[in-house]
């Protein structure tokens, strides 16, 4: 495919949702630079795509500001400008409130809102300097309506706080022609869950529809909001109907 010229930012982007939507913004002919944590993992991701030349590999942690700056300025170096960040990065801990350590706080916080913060801060400045952008946010169905099978108090904590944070950036960069969404998630096969028979079937069950996403749903409704020039603080639910209601 010829390219368009666009040029994605994708963290998390060595594996799951990530690598999906890395993999679905190239095979569009777009130049994506992905980052993850370590070169090893992003190098494995590569070499799955075929090792494509406008895939810019930037390692790094996410929740560091020093990485937000590297890599727009490696994707600027590379391609000229970035007309689309997707905050994919992040980590699920699901336990009851009593047993979260002090790790458990240092590790969300760091991933899921400093790798969301700074990120999003270095695109608003970037973007807005452009006058056109999309920053999507992959969030989580159960920060909407939390569920007692699942007690997640952290997860709800900072997704909730994200899903909000999405709605107050997009109306601070609506000026700017940069529109701001993200996607909420329910349970998505990907290797962040376990695989045994057991824990599948209680993953299906937390869907009224009886079954869990796949990689595929989550990539969708991201393509569907960068493509959009007109939604804009939205929080799609691709979530089988779990938090529509009770059943």
């Amino acid at each position: 495919m010829t390219s368009t010229n666009k040029t994605v930012i994708v963290t998390g982007a060595s594996s799951g949702i990530g690598f999906a939507v890395a993999e679905a913004y190239l095979k569009r002919g777009y130049n994506v630079v992905g980052n993850a944590r370590t070169i090893e993992r992003l190098q494995a991701a590569a070499d799955k795509l075929g090792n494509p030349a406008n895939f810019l590999l930037v390692d790094g942690d996410i929740s560091l500001p020093a990485t937000a700056t590297t890599l727009f300025e490696r994707a600027t170096a590379a391609f000229g400008k970035v007309d689309i960040l997707v905050n994919n990065a992040g980590i699920f801990i699901a336990k009851p409130v009593g047993d979260y350590t002090e790790d458990d706080v240092e590790a969300i916080v760091s991933t899921n809102l400093k790798g969301f913060f700074y990120p999003s801060q270095a695109a608003a400045k970037h973007m807005a300097a452009n006058k056109q952008g999309h920053i999507v946010t992959i969030t989580a169905s159960i920060a909407i309506l939390p569920n007692v099978k699942v007690p997640a108090l952290l997860p709800v904590l900072i997704k909730g706080g994200l899903n909000q944070a999405t709605r107050a950036l997009a109306i601070e960069l609506a000026g700017s022609n940069v529109k701001v969404n993200a996607v909420a998630p329910g349970i998505i096969d990907t290797p962040l869950h376990p695989t045994d028979d057991a824990s599948k079937a209680f993953l299906q069950s937390l869907s009224p529809l009886g079954t869990t996403g796949n990689t595929q749903d989550i990539v969708d409704a991201v393509l569907y909001l960068t493509d959009s020039t007109f939604s804009n603080g939205s929080v799609l639910v691709v979530d089988g109907g779990s938090t529509a209601g009770t059943w």
